[in-house]
Parts: structure tokens; sequence; C-alpha cells
């Protein structure tokens, strides 16, 4: 397993504020191992699917995924927006302070906002 996907797997566990034991036990149901050094390519993807598929996988009680989550993070970055800006917009828009309070459907919208934003702002 190289050294990116280790990472990328330890990044989700502290996202989603996994014990050890939960996260040893996903590892175990999802793809057969005890330690992600273990993990094959094929256990991999099987890892990430259960991810995707799983509870856990949603950031809030609203739905948004970390997959969303992500994205923003990365888009609003690229915007270069103050914390301050960020929650006017959001609290404008969505009726919110906090992009980790978004629903699903809201994370959608607000990436598409993000993405038109972005497009149009001068390089």
């Amino acid at each position: 397993m190289d050294k990116k996907k280790l990472a990328l797997i330890h990044i989700i566990k502290k996202e989603l504020n996994l014990s050890d034991q939960d996260y040893r036990d996903m590892l175990y149901k999802a793809a057969g191992v005890h330690s992600a050094k273990d993990l094959t390519e094929e256990k991999f993807k099987k890892l990430m699917n259960y991810f995707v598929r799983s509870q856990h996988y949603h950031v809030n009680r609203h739905g948004m995924t970390i997959k969303q989550k992500f994205y923003i993070q990365h888009l609003l970055k690229d915007t270069g927006w103050s914390q301050e800006h960020i929650r006017n917009f959001l609290h404008k828009y969505y009726h919110i302070e906090n992009p980790e309070a978004l629903t699903k459907v809201q994370a959608s919208h607000f990436i598409e906002s993000l993405k038109h934003i972005l497009a149009h702002q001068p390089h």
C-alpha cells in the first residue's frame, strides 16, 4: 500500500472521529485486514466503497458526505475568502453560519456556487 493511500485512510479515520477499535473493526469488516498496511489495491477499493456506503461517511445528521466536505474545503481555500466572508455567504444563501451544517443537497448547491464564483474570478 503506498503512503498516499495510507495517509488518506488515516485522514478519513480522523475526520470520522473513529476510535481505534472502531477503525480496526471497519478495516476487518470491509477488507478482511487488521491493519491498513496489509491492504492490497483491491482491498483498498473495498474499504473506500465501504466508507462511501456507511453512515460514517456522512459528516452530519443532514447527510453531507466527507467527499462534499473535502471538496468544499478545497474550493473555499481557492476563493481566498475570510471566515467572516464564508459565514456571511452561508447565512445569506443557506441560513446557516458553518459549512459543517449543510445538508447533502445544500452542500451540492454550495459546491456549484463556489465553482461558478471561481470560474469568474480574475486570475
